[in-house]
C-alpha cells in the first residue's frame, strides 16, 4: 500500500461522522441589455469597446484609432490595413515591434468584459506582443456571466484559449497599477 493509500486509510477508520455535500444554487445574474453591460465592463478594466456601425468598416476603425500604426498584425480575411499576416512568418519572434494586432474572438462575458479566443492562428504570441490589441467579436455572441461562457466552452477542442479582459495590467505591493506590463497597453474591443 502506497503512502497515499495509507494515510486516506487512516482518515477513513478515525472518521466517524459523515456528511451529505449540500444542495447549491447558482445565482448569476442575466443581464437584459449584455451589449451595454459589456461595454461597461470592458471600459472598467481599462480597455474600450465599441458597436461597429453598418456604415463603418473594420479597415476604417482600425486606421482612425491607431492612425501612426506601422505593423498591423492579423489573420482576418478581408482586413486590408493588415501589414503582416502572422500564419506567413516562421518564427514567432517576427513579430516583435507589432503596433496593434486584430484577432478574432469567439465570445464575450456581460459581467466582466473578458473576451474568449482560442488560439486561430500559427503564433499565439501575438495575443501579447503587441502594443493594441483590437479584438473582433459577433454582437450576438456576448454571454451574460462566467457560468454561461464555461457552458459554451464544454466539449469545445481547443489547443489553446485565454479570457482577455482589457489591457495587460499588473499592481504591485505598492498598488501602483501599470497598463502594459506584460501585454498590450491598449484593449479595443469591437462588436459587429
Amino acid at each position: 500500500m502506497s503512502s497515499r493509500e495509507t494515510i486516506l486509510e487512516h482518515i477513513r477508520r478515525n472518521t466517524s461522522q459523515k456528511y451529505e455535500y449540500p444542495a447549491w444554487e447558482i445565482q448569476a445574474t442575466d443581464y437584459a441589455d449584455k451589449i451595454s453591460r459589456f461595454c461597461d465592463a470592458v471600459r472598467l478594466s481599462g480597455g474600450e469597446a465599441v458597436v461597429l456601425q453598418e456604415t463603418e468598416s473594420l479597415d476604417d476603425l482600425v486606421r482612425r484609432r491607431f492612425p501612426e500604426a506601422r505593423h498591423i498584425a492579423s489573420q482576418m480575411e478581408g482586413l486590408a490595413c493588415a501589414t503582416t499576416r502572422p500564419d506567413e512568418l516562421a518564427a514567432a519572434q517576427e513579430l516583435d515591434h507589432t503596433d496593434v494586432a486584430v484577432v478574432e474572438g469567439q465570445f464575450g462575458v456581460a459581467e466582466n468584459g473578458a473576451v474568449w479566443i482560442p488560439q486561430n492562428v500559427r503564433h499565439k504570441v501575438l495575443y501579447f506582443i503587441a502594443e493594441a490589441l483590437v479584438i473582433v467579436i459577433d454582437r450576438e455572441s456576448v454571454v451574460s456571466h462566467m457560468h454561461e461562457a464555461y457552458r459554451r466552452l464544454a466539449g469545445q477542442d481547443y489547443a489553446f484559449g485565454v479570457f482577455i479582459s482589457g489591457p495587460s495590467k499588473t499592481a504591485d505591493i505598492e498598488q501602483a497599477l501599470v497598463m502594459g506590463a506584460h501585454g498590450a497597453r491598449n484593449c479595443l474591443v469591437v462588436l459587429r
